[in-house]
This record gives structure tokens, sequence and C-alpha cells, in this order.
């Protein structure tokens, strides 16, 4: 990665470095135009210790393999990587400024794939809990990983129930757990008990250990589960696209077209921070259409140019044929 102090123009600023941002990249770069793409380094592809379903990848694949591997590739094509985040940004005719931590870079679009942050309850040795898999974020990528194994749930019981009906598809031995027994409504302990799922109270702390994660009772007691899947939500990072006049929804996910165009022209959004399936797969697809995209449009603002430019030359006779 380079990490200069810029103030330059590019054709296209792609703010983070995750899958979605990466592929933008790789397509913008091979479409010859000049991309800067900035990353600051948190993403949260980095946590996941495998995964299945990414396509391509039949013995599974990191998130830190997938994401050199994409970084290898745009950069082979031309993409410039900034370790940098991006603090503001602005529209002025003509582009798009982005105030950086290392300068002040103008673009003619701007991809956003900013992602979103896991919400996640508190406990020692979080990250390498989740790196180890005792830790999940996400269903619809793992459950098949984990079918049969005792899976507990924890979150708001709304999200909690949701998330673990879901799941009760892959294992029959499947918890909700909360602090208090008023954290869970009778209804929703109805729901869950009908379709087979218990509901744990009081448990004080989460401890990961070597093969699973401990829940330590108010009493004191301990009951081992293998596997922890948070469903607490996570906080959307659309500050940008707010900043910048994109629409949102309540939730703070931004709203994208069938080009993953957002409502400000020359703004996309591709990846999490996009309203859609938070999915890799997803964000790659976003990632082909918001380019390609790009590249036609600016193709056809610079052919409207050169006619602006000569209008003449569309009315011109041809030239007459020797001895005509």
């Amino acid at each position: 990665m380079i990490n200069p102090g810029i103030n330059r123009f590019c054709d296209v600023a792609v703010v983070g470095g995750g899958p979605a941002g990466l592929a933008a990249a790789v397509y913008l770069s091979r479409f010859l135009r000049s991309v800067l793409l900035f990353d600051a380094g948190d993403g949260r592809a980095e946590l996941i210790p495998k995964t299945h379903n990414c396509p391509g990848f039949p013995d599974g694949v990191s998130g830190k393999d997938l994401l050199a591997r994409l970084r290898a590739q745009a950069t082979a094509y031309g993409t410039e990587i900034v370790a940098a985040g991006v603090k503001s940004l602005t529209a002025r005719p003509g582009a798009f400024v982005l105030a950086t931590t290392t300068g002040h870079v103008h673009a003619s679009r701007v991809v956003l794939a900013t992602g979103v942050v896991d919400r996640a309850p508190a406990m020692h040795g979080l990250r390498k809990a989740i790196a180890a898999g005792i830790v999940r974020l996400c269903p619809v990528c793992d459950a098949y990983e984990v079918q049969g194994q005792r899976i507990a749930v924890v979150g708001p019981e709304r999200s909690a129930l949701k998330e673990a009906l879901y799941l009760r598809h892959y294992s029959r031995d499947i918890c909700i757990i909360c602090n208090y027994p008023e954290d869970v409504s009778g209804s929703t302990r109805a729901k869950a008990g009908a379709a087979g799922i218990a509901v744990r109270d009081f448990v004080d702390d989460l401890v990961p250990r070597n093969s699973g994660l401990d829940l330590v009772m108010a009493d004191g007691s301990t009951e081992r589960i293998d596997v922890l899947y948070t469903a607490m939500g996570c906080d959307v990072r659309s500050e940008l696209a707010m900043e910048v006049g994109a629409h949102c929804d309540e939730d703070g996910y931004i709203l994208i077209g069938p080009h993953a165009q957002t409502s400000i022209e020359g703004v996309y959004a591709v990846g999490d921070v996009a309203k859609a399936l938070n999915q890799i797969a997803v964000g790659f697809g976003q990632a082909a259409l918001a380019s390609t995209h790009i590249h036609n449009a600016m193709l056809a603002e610079r052919a409207g140019s050169r006619c602006e430019k000569e209008p003449e030359a569309h009315h011109q006779s041809p030239n007459p044929r020797p001895g005509g």
C-alpha cells in the first residue's frame, strides 16, 4: 500500500478496502480508469476464519487470503491503495472532494464500500474467538459448518428468536441466552419452545475455551456450547453518504438503484453498506454493476463533450471524390 500526502485528481475514488471495494477497483482499473482506493484497515472480512460459500473456492478461503488476492489483482491493473481513512465527502461542480487523513482528493465518481461494524457482546478474547469460529456473525454464511452442534444465540429477543429459528434448520440443540428472565417475553418464550429452542436465563458471562465456549450462570454453574451466534445487529458506516445527501433507510443502509447508484449522481454504494443481502458474492455483483455504469457514463460524457466542442464536424459534407 502507499500512504502519501496527496492532493490530486482521479477518475474514481473507492472508499473501503473490503471485497466489494476491491472488486470495484479491479473492474474500474481494467476499464483504464485511474482509481484510488482508501483502506482504513478495519474491515470485517479480515476476521473471517474461512468462508465456504464464496464461489470459486471449493475448499473455502479465509478473509485474509481473499483480501490479499483481491489487493494483488487490483494493484496489478493499476489501482493505488492508500492506507488512509476518508473524513469527509463534498460535492463540488464537476467533482467530489474527499478529505482524507493524508490530504485531499478530487474524483469524478465515488464508490462507497464502507461496510458495517458488527455489534457483539462484551467478552474477553472476542476477536480471537471470532477468528477461531467459536463466535460467529452470519448464519447465512456458515450455518452449514455448525450442523448438529450446540448453538447459543445472543441478542435482543426479536432478532435472537429470528436467528435461532433460522439455525433450527441446522441443529436440534439451540438456545437463546439472556441476563435476566424479563429480557425475553412470554410470547417469545412460547414461540421458541414450540420450535424446540430453549431460553437460558441468568447468563452472567461468556468464556471462550479451546473448543467451544462456557456460559457462566449467576450461580456459578457453567454450560458448554460449541458456537455462539450474535444477533445484535450492526452499525452501518454510511456517514459519508449522509454527508453528501444520499438517501438511506431508517437503519442507515444506503438505498441504491439497479446499477448500485445512490440518489446522488456520481456516487455509488456497494457491499454491506448498501441496502441488500450482506454477502461477499452480492458485493461482487454490485461492484461489477457500479463499475460498468461508471465507465459507460464517463464514456458518454466524453462523447458529449466532443460534440459540444466540434458541433460543425457532424454537418460537414464529405470530401468530394477526385474528379467528382
